[in-house]
């Protein structure tokens, strides 16, 4: 029987004390028999790989979960404050609420902003002095006036941060907070999470890379496939073998891409062309006078900070912002305005993002996942033919995934479904495969094999690839190509150059 125990403890008691916690879900066990204590004092940081656990056990602590096995004992004094959790999926909650609420339809100058920054760092219209602090510290003064569906997600997990801090709670749980931030803020949010593990204030954080903890963090917990590996103090820990070895990077085995050799060929030099495109809403401008052009067998990584107007430069070559009219935008020898249908525009390009990798529906078998690329649909929805099912799996046994073609997605580790979705964009053979922060969320490990399954596809058919990222990191060994926006008087300027072979972004 499932147990849910949340009680009150002493002062003089521990923060919070786990015994034999375990969680199963849909038959899989998720967290085997954790114990587990944090003393007064103590910073904890719970680490592990993709599907290690981390993110359920976080979600019995602050109690969103509840059909679990085991004892949860929570100090009185934290549970009086209450519990914050910070997580990915509460900025994704937090965005569909507010589309669900927009009535742009009915407003005259049909545009609806939605809630703001400001409204969801405060339930009154003034700021407190530590939340203009905080405001401050995280650099987010210039968005907060801003719709919270209209930021970057580097600049929602900055709001959300904030505002989880200035409502003070007894404990506070956050899951990697430099997942989706530029470089620069990386450096801000670890100055700020150092100053918070520096109070007496307990803070909890939930990491996948051993490389990315804080100087603040005292203590460690290390899950590995549910269970606890080591616990203890942070130097003790990081010294153990078994505790290295997870985190090492492996080796995947890659076969024959299923490419149509048949397909369709560009027919320019050039596939995409920008002349001096620029996008304002109102008085923010987004891209001032950007230029571009991509010619066959480049490709592109684009980085650039939060808010330089990544996202927006890709919607208009994919024909998703309307603003991409009227423009002199070009793309695979098709000018954007000159009669070309949505549909016509969406089979030339595959895209994988966080945005889609959140939005599918729970218990759809992995094979449908990869299936519906074809359709361009969050699930599977129509009757698939022979030919697609056995493309779908031919895609899948290139990324060495074929003996998931049964799984449900939403049990596989965050890793795997990333890879998933790349088989899903890939399964109509795209010429333009887009790869938004294709590693956020990913583990050491599963960053290399999702980079090693891009340069497969790569070197292995005629799909050109555009890699965006916050900044010039991690990237596939085929980047040729490399445009950056950088500070500039008016905002951000876009700047591209061609890179010889060998040549580093």
């Amino acid at each position: 029987m499932d147990k849910e125990y949340h009680i009150k403890a002493s002062g003089s008691a521990p923060i919070l004390a786990l015994e034999n916690i375990s969680l199963t879900y849909r038959v899989n066990p998720v967290l085997r028999n954790i114990n587990w204590r944090i003393q007064p004092g103590e910073q904890w940081a719970i680490v592990g790989r993709n599907s290690a656990g981390k993110s359920s056990l976080a979600a019995i602590i602050s109690g969103s979960a509840k059909h679990f096995v085991g004892t949860c004992t929570v100090a009185d004094h934290v549970l009086e404050r209450g519990i914050a959790y910070v997580c990915f999926e509460q900025q994704k909650t937090l965005i569909e609420r507010d589309k669900k609420l927009d009535d742009s339809e009915f407003r005259p100058d049909a545009a609806d902003p939605g809630t703001t920054v400001r409204q969801a760092l405060s339930l009154d219209k003034t700021l407190s002095a530590e939340t203009q602090e905080w405001i401050e510290r995280l650099g987010i003064e210039h968005i907060l006036d801003r719709g919270i569906r209209f930021i970057s997600t580097g600049e929602a997990r900055k709001t959300l941060l904030a505002q989880a801090i200035c409502r003070i709670p007894g404990l506070l749980i956050l899951d990697t907070p430099t997942d989706g931030l530029d470089k620069r803020s990386q450096q801000t949010m670890r100055d700020a999470l150092n100053s918070l593990l520096a109070k007496p204030r307990p803070v909890i954080l939930l990491y996948r890379d051993i490389q990315q903890l804080p100087e603040g963090i005292t203590h460690l917990l290390v899950l590995d496939e549910g269970k606890t590996l080591a616990q203890g103090r942070k130097l003790d820990v990081l010294a153990r073998a078994d505790v290295q070895a997870v985190f090492a990077r492996s080796e995947q085995h890659l076969v024959e891409l299923p490419m149509d050799s048949q397909a369709d060929k560009p027919l320019t030099e050039d596939v995409l062309i920008l002349n001096h495109v620029s996008v304002r809403y109102g008085d923010n401008v987004i891209l001032n006078d950007v230029s571009w052009r991509m010619s066959q067998h480049q490709h592109a990584i684009l980085a650039g900070p939060n808010g330089s107007g990544k996202t927006t430069l890709l919607s208009l070559i994919t024909g998703d912002n309307p603003k991409a009219y009227g423009q002199d935008i070009t793309v695979f020898g098709m000018k954007r305005g000159s009669g070309e249908s949505v549909w016509d525009i969406k089979r030339c390009f595959g895209v994988v993002d966080s945005a889609s990798h959140l939005n599918f529906p729970a218990r759809q078998r992995t094979l449908h996942v990869v299936i519906s690329g074809f359709y361009d649909s969050h699930g599977l929805y129509h009757t698939p033919t022979d030919a697609q099912v056995r493309q779908a799996k031919a895609w899948m046994r290139s990324f060495g995934l074929d003996h998931l073609i049964n799984t449900e997605f939403d049990t596989l580790s965050f890793g795997q479904q990333r890879i998933i979705l790349l088989a899903r964009a890939m399964v109509k053979q795209p010429k333009m495969l887009i790869l938004d922060e294709p590693t956020l969320g990913l583990d050491a490990v599963h960053t290399q094999q999702l980079l090693n399954a891009i340069d497969h596809v790569a070197n292995g058919g005629r799909t050109q690839l555009i890699f965006v990222s916050h900044s010039v990191g991690e990237y596939p060994k085929c980047i040729n190509q490399c445009l950056e926006f950088v500070p500039h008087d008016s905002g951000y300027q876009l700047a591209c150059r061609n890179l010889a072979p060998g040549e580093l972004p």
